[in-house]
């Protein structure tokens, strides 16, 4: 499995490379669409496009996604809201 966060450098003309085991794993090894969603201070990025990306949010907000993940923020004025 792929480590949960990874690091990459973005070069002087916004290019950079998604982890091979992500590309892999997302079935992207030969190029595909990958969706940005601007968060504010933050980026979240979902192979498939912006339909996938539209779809899977709903499904994680959905299925209580969104109360898990701040749930496992330690930051307790967070996880009050």
């Amino acid at each position: 499995m792929t480590a949960p966060v990874s690091t990459s450098r973005v070069s002087n003309r916004g290019q950079t490379s998604l982890p091979a085991a992500l590309r892999h794993r997302w079935g992207i090894d030969e190029g595909g669409e990958i969706a940005f969603v601007d968060l504010g201070d933050a980026a979240l990025v979902l192979p498939g496009g912006s339909q996938a990306a539209m779809t899977e949010l709903r499904r994680v907000l959905h299925g209580g996604g969104y109360d898990r993940g701040v749930s496992l923020i330690d930051d307790p004025a967070l996880a009050d809201q």
